[in-house]
């Protein structure tokens, strides 16, 4: 059975989490943010304050740190393809990578490019920056602004790689689960 893959993507703070959660819940299989474990990895002992962005601003090395990132993430792709369920489900994608460095101004070497290009996903869902729910905390440390930026280089990456985002709707959890099923229903896949 070839798998559906469906990335689950936004800015810091939209609600992926939640959803990615509530999408194992109801059963399906869903590979879950690398990113938290490596914010607090890469803090190591550094107080957090409103000077911190994101790990990929302040860590020592941020070329190994974005080598750690899209490893981990190429690693949850690749797993795919042996996990026999029709729809899997990724809280953010290869591409994403792409968008923070570019967001961040880091040279994006060619590789990069060339991993996102290779492994492909077959829809990515797009949560839109949302105020109400938005909270900072030391492993999301963008404020608001920061995290409608990032929103918008994860669009732009998306398309430039020749996806089309579907934006998830603001909603309960509840309806944003209800317009996934709906999605993955309407396609009949």
């Amino acid at each position: 059975m070839s798998s559906k893959r469906i990335v689950i993507t936004g800015g810091p703070g939209t609600g992926k989490t939640v959803l990615i959660s509530s999408l194992e819940e109801n059963g399906f299989h869903c590979f879950h943010e690398v990113i938290r474990t490596m914010t607090l990895d890469a803090l190591n002992g550094i107080k957090f304050d409103d000077t911190l962005v994101n790990p990929i601003a302040f860590v020592d090395d941020a070329k190994s740190f974005n080598d750690q990132l899209i490893s981990a993430r190429l690693t949850h792709f690749t797993e795919g393809k042996i996990i026999n369920k029709k729809h899997l489900f990724y809280d953010r994608g290869l591409p994403d990578v792409l968008a923070y460095m570019n967001y961040f101004e880091q040279a994006i070497e060619k590789r990069y490019v060339d991993i996102c290009s290779e492994n492909r996903y077959d829809e990515i869902l797009i949560l839109p920056p949302w105020e109400e729910i938005y909270v900072q905390d030391t492993e999301r440390m963008e404020n608001f602004e920061q995290a409608c930026g990032i929103h918008d280089y994860l669009e732009k990456i998306y398309i430039e790689l020749g996806y089309k985002p579907i934006q998830v709707p603001f909603g309960t959890i509840g309806e944003r689960l209800q317009f996934v099923l709906e999605l993955i229903n309407e396609t009949g896949e």
